[in-house]
């Protein structure tokens, strides 16, 4: 199983083109079977969906002067079932995360997207509300989390402490030269996670200003 994490700054690209088909042609590309996106648009998503033909559920958090735009997972069909977790901290941008039940190859995966906040004290009370709603686990069902951490430090490691995940850390910000990992793969059990990758290709170069980061998933067993 491929899955992706993906924050595609409102389709608008590095030539400051705001380009739906061109943000699809980019998520082609991965072959995943899962992909979570960051700071995509309301108005973007059935594009997206009929671009791919992957279902999508979209969770929005800011409201900008073009629509809502939040968080979103494209899938090969609906979740069972779908639960929106509250990471907004006092006055700050709102923030939140997605987190479905999701059957893929008869594999149910518990599957969360988020986007945290840009300061580190936001992102550590952030971290411990996403462990706190992730505490309860079903046996036998791996936990995925996608996610744009906006940590080029410590963040990816503490959140895998607090939830036992295992994960590796890329470089996919800027697209153009990425020299921060802020995308991050986190799977639990730790075992599941194979290769984890930034996806350079010359359109994801452009496309966003972030790089796609995938991770493959063995079976379970």
């Amino acid at each position: 199983m491929i899955v992706a994490s993906y924050n595609v700054h409102r389709c608008l690209g590095r030539d400051r083109r705001e380009d739906v088909d061109r943000i699809g042609a980019v998520i082609r590309e991965l072959g995943a079977d899962v992909v979570g996106l960051q700071e995509v648009g309301a108005t973007q998503l059935s594009r997206l969906a009929s671009c791919t033909r992957l279902h999508a559920v979209h969770g929005p958090l800011l409201h900008l002067g073009d629509g809502a735009v939040g968080n979103a997972i494209f899938s090969p069909q609906p979740p069972g079932a779908v639960r929106f977790i509250d990471l907004r901290i006092g006055r700050r941008e709102a923030r939140g995360a997605i987190d479905a039940d999701i059957e893929v190859g008869g594999q149910p995966v518990r599957v969360v997207v988020t986007h945290l906040g840009l300061l580190g004290n936001e992102r550590r009370r952030q971290m411990l509300l996403l462990r706190d709603a992730l505490r309860s686990r079903t046996p036998g069902v791996p936990l995925v989390i996608l996610a744009d951490l906006n940590e080029w430090f410590a963040g990816a490691r503490t959140l895998r402490s607090l939830l036992d995940l295992g994960g590796g850390s890329v470089r996919s910000f800027p697209s153009s030269w990425p020299t921060l990992p802020l995308d991050h793969v986190l799977v639990h059990p730790r075992h599941l996670l194979g290769e984890v990758r930034a996806h350079a290709s010359p359109l994801a170069r452009v496309a966003s200003d972030h790089l796609p980061v995938c991770g493959r998933l063995s079976a379970l067993g």
